[in-house]
């Protein structure tokens, strides 16, 4: 057999091409390889920041309102209830009373949520006056007058001034759900405006 001999300058260049794909190069390509496809993908804006997800972010100052009125008119609404239990003539309006403290006293707890929630504290006991003209709220007159009453009187009494106040509620309750921007807050604004108008029918029953 005859030996092939390659000459020393073939060997050296065919190094040369080899060393020509050594990791330098490859590196580069892996590189470019990069750039192209980031240039495919969309870009972002530099600082630019995910979505606020938190409550704080969908409310506005309608659903602040609406939490901080509405705290203290339920509050009171309660407070009317309660005697009905001890005082009221009728089981009808021992029932429908119990049936509104039952009610409104968890969505006051709702509420107060959301105001913590934003950041805001929730109205304690007694910090609104009677008197400041939110819608149906009784006077502190009222309320001394509803406290002397029992039986039928009772009844008369906690019947006239809760439609009033219910009345009240619901205008508060539309007002939330035309301007307000919190979903919660617009669904109990529809559950109230709802519950408390069959409600008021079933008292103007009970009153003839």
């Amino acid at each position: 057999m005859k030996r092939v001999v390659i000459p020393t300058a073939l060997l050296a260049g065919a190094g040369l091409l080899i060393g020509g794909c050594g990791p330098a190069d490859t590196a580069a390509h892996d590189m470019s390889s990069a750039t192209s496809i980031s240039a495919s993908m969309p870009a972002m804006a530099a600082g630019s920041q995910a979505p606020a997800t938190s409550p704080a972010a969908d409310h506005n100052e309608q659903d602040v309102m609406f939490a901080e009125m509405m705290i203290p008119h339920h509050r009171q609404a309660v407070e009317m209830a309660k005697p009905a239990e001890d005082r009221a003539g009728s089981s009808q309006v021992r029932e429908l009373a119990a049936k509104i403290e039952a009610a409104q006293t968890p969505e006051i707890q709702t509420m107060s949520g959301w105001l913590t929630g934003w950041g805001l504290k929730a109205p304690g006991e007694g910090a609104m006056p009677m008197d400041h003209g939110m819608p149906g709220m009784m006077s502190a007159s009222d309320m001394k007058k509803l406290e002397r009453l029992s039986g039928a009187a009772f009844d008369k009494a906690f019947l006239t001034m809760m439609i009033r106040h219910h009345e009240g509620a619901i205008a508060m309750a539309k007002e939330e759900q035309a301007n307000g921007a919190y979903e919660p807050a617009r669904r109990m604004a529809a559950s109230i405006v709802s519950s408390q108008s069959a409600e008021i029918r079933t008292m103007k029953e009970l009153l003839k």
